[in-house]
């Protein structure tokens, strides 16, 4: 029965209504969860049980973001679900940013929408600079922003090729044993923005880009000498750059260029982590204001909420270990 403390939000379609609570209603159970109060579907409709005004807001602006993903083709499950509600709950001021801010990818599969403040935050930077940085841990969303937004440009005819770049650092590996050519050597260590491309846009037409030059992978050693005009670069693994190596690659840009640098500074595979040239940058360039800076933290974590625990739990356990030598 249906009381006056109830608050009802009408949705268009069935097929809206299943998207939004998910599998077996595992979207609702965790809104529920998270905001406090019991929610129900009836037929095209989601109930609010709860006098909490605040509550009710948390929850509209919530189905209002799921709407407007679902309508661009964006899927919905319980990681966006959770990151979004998160979201709302902690910056209720800010929240609007997610709403307006994404991305378009001409003959991509869908509009790319933020998952946190912070990821909005990088968004905006990556549009209104031509250098944008970006430090956090695994999982933040960095790679994956980095290559919708770089491929966005490009297919759009704003930026003439794509160069995606990072340094050939492995414990134990050498470049050297892998089998085939310089670009066969260096794919697998690109692997993940290759991921992040194959789930924006169809793997045939990354295929065509490369094929005519419009996507290039170099290794960082390559970059040197080059100047690099009317191009969009992507560095990835920043944190195992050399501090000579930074200083190359940030030199590179030419006219007409835009550059993405992205690294995790606690997964440091250089000998010596303070030598990093990703941390010594983030030190001698943050009060240039043509470069936007974005740090990530555990909070924009968009992959399983195990990880998100993971990282914490690592970040505590070392926390520990400088507090018991000290």
């Amino acid at each position: 029965m249906i009381q006056d403390i109830q608050t009802t939000h009408e949705l268009e379609s069935g097929t809206l209504l299943a998207d939004i609570c998910g599998i077996n209603d595992e979207n609702l159970q965790i809104i529920e969860k998270t905001i406090g109060c019991p929610i129900y579907s009836k037929g095209n409709q989601l109930i609010v049980d709860s006098t909490d005004d605040n509550k009710v807001k948390q929850f509209s602006i919530l189905i209002g973001e799921l709407k407007q993903r679902v309508s661009s083709g964006h899927g919905i499950d319980k990681t966006v679900v959770q990151n979004l509600l998160t979201t709302i709950i902690e910056h209720p001021n800010e929240s609007t940013h997610l709403k307006n801010q994404y991305i378009v990818l001409p003959q991509g599969f869908s509009r790319v929408y933020p998952r946190s403040i912070n990821q909005a935050t990088f968004m905006r930077g990556l549009e209104t600079n031509d250098m944008s940085i970006a430090i956090g841990p695994a999982g933040t969303g960095k790679t994956f922003l980095a290559i919708a937004h770089a491929l966005s440009e490009v297919l759009a005819k704003k930026k003439r090729k794509l160069l995606l770049t990072r340094p050939v650092v492995e414990a134990g590996e050498s470049l050297g044993f892998l089998p085939g050519d310089l670009t066969q050597k260096l794919n697998p260590y690109l692997k993940p923005l290759y991921d992040a491309m194959d789930a924006l846009i169809p793997s045939e037409l990354v295929s065509r880009m490369e094929e005519n030059r419009i996507i290039e992978v170099a290794p960082l050693a390559y970059m040197r000498g080059r100047s690099l005009k009317d191009c969009y670069i992507i560095l990835d693994e920043a944190q195992n750059t050399t501090r000579e190596q930074m200083k190359m690659f940030l030199t590179r840009l030419g006219e007409g260029s835009k550059a993405i640098i992205t690294g995790d500074i606690t997964q440091i595979d250089l000998p010596k982590k303070q030598n990093s040239g990703l941390i010594q940058a983030s030190t001698i360039l943050r009060h240039i204001p043509e470069i936007h800076f974005t740090h990530f933290t555990t909070k924009d974590v968009v992959r399983s909420q195990l990880v998100k625990k993971i990282i914490n739990a690592y970040d505590d356990f070392y926390k520990n270990q400088t507090g018991n030598q000290q």
